[in-house]
């Protein structure tokens, strides 16, 4: 496997030496012709494009599951919401029946209940205790 680079110098190398043809030259490195092009155009391979991603389908239930996050920091630790019981709250009360999937709801607040807490300034301290035996 090599890099692009390489592909892009040994392209550019034959190109100049052995005069081959952009199909030739695709056909030998078993590449498109676009990127036989490409290599022509210039020693660096272009960046790869950035992904335009579309709206989420959970983005009109981000406030009231944020809400239902911030409650949860003053609550008792049995009484806070279990993603299970967000998700039902969420068809019972927003009507997000078949529009949010359990999956996509479970990876947001995964992701978002560690950033609530921070911003609360509710996260959990971490402490090291050492531990000494006496010998014997």
């Amino acid at each position: 496997m090599r890099s692009k680079v390489e592909l892009f110098e040994q392209i550019r190398r034959e190109s100049r030496t052995e005069e081959l043809s952009v199909r030739a030259l695709a056909k030998r490195h078993g590449v498109h012709r676009r990127t036989v092009r490409q290599a022509l155009a210039s020693a660096m391979p272009p960046e790869p494009a950035q992904r335009r991603w579309r709206a989420r389908k959970i983005d009109p239930f981000v406030d009231a599951i944020d809400d239902i996050l911030r409650t949860d920091l003053d609550a008792p630790r049995k009484q806070r919401h279990t993603v299970r019981r967000i998700f039902a709250r969420l068809i019972e009360e927003h009507d997000a029946a078949g529009l949010v999937s359990y999956s996509t709801l479970r990876a947001y607040v995964a992701q978002r209940r560690p950033e609530i807490a921070a911003e609360g300034s509710h996260h959990l301290a971490q402490a090291f205790i050492p531990q000494t035996h006496e010998p014997g």
